[in-house]
């Protein structure tokens, strides 16, 4: 069974379709430079002819240390959003981290985003579900694979059957994460979309201290891995210069590697599929 999620009207999910790509930067910093990134991600996924999907979030709730910068805010961050919709004609993800937010995010983007570490949090994912657009739902870093399908469950109950699920690799000790490809398949076996978050997955959390790390030269060999056993979207964190990112710049990649790795992943893609 391979459920389909229609993103909007030119983006459409499923394990059996040709790949899909969701990237952008971690967080939105400022508004020229939010837009210029979509710009160049929008301009290679299409000389790719690959399916995109802009992501940024206007908070991060969940930061290593006090003093980390979390975003513009939900105001600012929406409108940033919002342009990017439609000035470049592309679908917009973001996440939510309460229940008050989000039937205001509702209002702008096609895709809501619950982030790992709250993938439990039934109120958050009904209010989600009550909204009716497609959820993409990040695996815990601390959850089994199969545990997702009660996830999937507090969804569908709630009215919504467009539903994605993530896989971001999981913890490995302390300041850690492995990606267990065997959880790729499973995950795939209820049927909804399968996405592979490229970036997340080499992350270090906490493990600089006041912030947390990562290994960028992974980026690529899971992607590929990822994409060999076959998902339907890749999920990449991208910055201009990731060794200014304010946020998960160890872990971000920039947009010449990312170029080159649409080329190889899209390669793989059409072989599997």
């Amino acid at each position: 069974m391979n459920i389909k999620v229609k993103v909007s009207d030119k983006v459409t999910l499923a394990n059996n379709l040709p790949l899909s790509v969701i990237a952008g930067p971690c967080v939105i910093e400022n508004r020229k430079e939010t837009i210029e990134l979509a710009k160049n991600l929008k301009k290679i996924c299409d000389s790719q002819k690959v399916k995109f999907i802009f992501k940024a979030s206007y908070d991060k709730a969940n930061r290593s240390s006090i003093d980390s910068f979390r975003g513009l805010g939900i105001e600012e961050g929406l409108e940033i959003l919002s342009e990017i919709k439609q000035t470049l004609k592309i679908p917009v993800l973001t996440d939510v981290h309460s229940v008050s937010e989000v039937n205001i995010v509702a209002k702008v983007v096609d895709f809501i985003q619950i982030p790992a570490f709250l993938c439990r949090q039934t109120d958050l994912i009904v209010a989600c579900a009550k909204t009716g657009l497609p959820i993409n739902i990040k695996k815990g870093q601390f959850l089994a694979p199969e545990d997702m399908n009660q996830v999937l469950k507090k969804a569908k109950v709630s009215g919504n059957n467009k539903l994605t699920l993530t896989e971001r690799g999981a913890s490995f000790g302390y300041h850690n994460l492995v990606v267990d490809f065997r959880s790729i398949e499973i995950m795939k076996q209820f049927g909804y979309p399968v996405i592979f978050d490229a970036t997340h997955s080499v992350q270090k959390p906490g493990g600089l201290g006041d912030k947390s790390g990562g290994d960028r030269q992974f980026v690529l060999p899971l992607a590929k891995a990822a994409t060999s056993v076959g998902i339907s979207a890749l999920f990449v964190e991208v910055h201009k210069n990731p060794q200014k990112a304010l946020s998960d710049g160890a872990n971000s990649i920039d947009l010449n590697m990312f170029k080159n790795m649409l080329k190889i992943v899209c390669k793989l893609d059409n072989i599997v599929k």
